[in-house]
């Protein structure tokens, strides 16, 4: 008997083509091309006027299915997690819909309709709360058949803000299997945490109706409303959280956790926050065993660094959201913790613990941008192919998905490789999915972003589907007003 717990048998990225490179950016805005390659990557891609959160998602869908030769009648679930959805009715029927007719293009048969085909939002922590359900749903009442999840988003800022270097376009699709092929995920370890924290990254509806929410950009567009330092505090003290409730649940040591695992993925807005929460969970651990906490100060200057203070706020669990309300700005609510984890950063043992467990994909995943859902199912796919073409054996080894949401919310999903996970990541097609891109120039870009008309730059995708048109029709007898209709562009 196969003794394999559920997890994950395959991964499929969906990009659109057209680029933006940041060193280009910067030459257009004045930033520094070293600071934002460090702190943020290298490019992001920005969807065209015909694509959109389903497209990309039923792009990446079609691809998984093709890829690992799923018999379509074998998927009784398809979870569509996304924080950019443009249908407040419709969510991930959108996207089978378009995958069915792709799939009886090609002489195959549809999916199943005895197929549930729910959709889960909240922030960047649907594709895990996607993934979760989709565990529950092939170990549970789903027993025999298969699931998939597609993580899509589309991640865009106002021109001049200080998130505009993190945007980004694309959808992750996961085969979920009651026996996995790839990498299994034990539900019963996981860890969670969930704090609301009013105005810390938040896309009221209510915003598209007020004067002052960018007039100036013509299409429609979902730039968040975003308090930058307040979200990453957040951040930080969520997968805090989160981190502890998975090392009680499982009886083990936050320092044990650490050195036991074999690789680690985390929520990737930019590519410097996985680091500063890595940081965060390593002085955590320091906190916890004061013999090692005392020898690592020895070591610091006198007055460096206040170490009761610092334990004291990385074992409290501060109101975050009362601090921002009343006095209306965003304190350090950790400043002794903080510099604990920065201290923690500047060490040796620190750089190779990063070096060791968290370079897998990370090099890939500074070409893609911010994913929101997306980001963490596509540093896993960056991370497996690498280390498949790098003769990296993960097999056995225990690993990491730290997953994070705005509002806020964490997850910590304790994973381990099963032998043979090459096969499945073969198939896995990271870089082709980033191959033959279309840069934009700042032209292109503005007028992209601000939805000005577009000269040149054609980029139609290959392999994937665009909106055809859209619906004008509002009368009595018959509405299609705003309804997208879709077509699929061969390869």
């Amino acid at each position: 008997m196969d003794a394999r717990r559920p997890g994950i048998s395959g991964l499929a990225l969906y990009t659109p083509r057209r680029r933006v490179r940041l060193d280009a950016w910067c030459g257009w805005t004045g930033a520094v091309p070293a600071k934002v390659e460090a702190v943020v990557g290298r490019s992001f891609r920005m969807c065209g006027p015909d694509e959109g959160v389903y497209t990309m998602a039923a792009g990446a869908v079609l691809r998984l299915l093709l890829a690992h030769e799923v018999h379509p009648d074998d998927v009784g679930m398809l979870v569509l997690a996304t924080e950019s959805s443009t249908d407040n009715s419709a969510g991930a029927i959108i996207v089978k819909g378009m995958v069915d007719r792709a799939l009886e293009a090609r002489g195959l048969p549809p999916l199943s309709r005895r197929v549930e085909v729910p959709e889960v939002k909240h922030a960047c922590l649907g594709g895990v709360y996607g993934l979760k359900q989709a565990l529950r749903y092939v170990a549970g009442d789903g027993r025999g058949r298969r699931a998939i999840v597609v993580a899509s988003d589309v991640a865009e800022y106002a021109r001049g803000s200080s998130g505009e270097a993190t945007q980004g376009a694309g959808a992750v699709a996961m085969l979920v299997d009651p026996h996995a092929a790839m990498v299994e995920v034990d539900l019963e370890r996981t860890g969670s945490a969930a704090a609301y924290r009013g105005a810390d990254f938040r896309k009221p509806a209510r915003r598209h109706q007020m004067p002052g929410y960018h007039p100036g950009t013509r299409r429609l567009h979902d730039f968040p409303v975003f308090n930058g330092s307040y979200s990453t505090w957040c951040y930080l003290d969520a997968v805090r959280h989160a981190f502890a409730d998975h090392c009680l649940r499982s009886g083990v040591a936050a320092g044990q956790v650490l050195a036991g695992a074999g690789a680690v993925f985390l929520h990737r807005p930019y590519r410097w926050m996985p680091v500063q929460a890595a940081a965060t969970l390593h002085a955590v651990a320091l906190a916890d065993d004061p013999r090692r906490l005392a020898a690592f100060a020895e070591g610091l200057p006198p007055g460096a660094l206040q170490v009761d203070a610092a334990v004291d706020e990385l074992h409290a669990d501060p109101d975050l959201y009362a601090r921002f309300h009343e006095a209306g700005r965003s304190d350090d609510p950790a400043p002794h913790a903080r510099e604990l984890a920065r201290r923690v950063r500047e060490t040796p043992a620190f750089a190779r613990w990063v070096d060791e467990r968290m370079s897998l994909g990370a090099d890939g995943m500074c070409d893609l941008g911010n994913l929101y859902t997306a980001a963490l199912p596509a540093w896993l796919a960056a991370g497996v192919e690498e280390a498949m073409q790098r003769g990296v054996e993960l097999a056995g080894r225990p690993a990491l998905a730290i997953g994070y949401g705005s509002g806020d919310a964490a997850e910590v999903l304790p994973l381990r490789f099963v032998s043979g996970w090459q096969e499945a990541a073969r198939r896995v097609a990271f870089a082709q999915a980033l191959a033959d891109p279309v840069d934009l120039d700042r032209a292109a870009y503005e007028a992209l972003h601000d939805g000005r008309p577009l000269d040149g730059f054609d980029a139609p995708p290959r392999g994937g589907f665009v909106v055809d048109r859209i619906g004008q029709h509002h009368d009595d007898d018959f509405q299609d007003i705003g309804l997208e209709y879709y077509r699929f562009v061969a390869a």
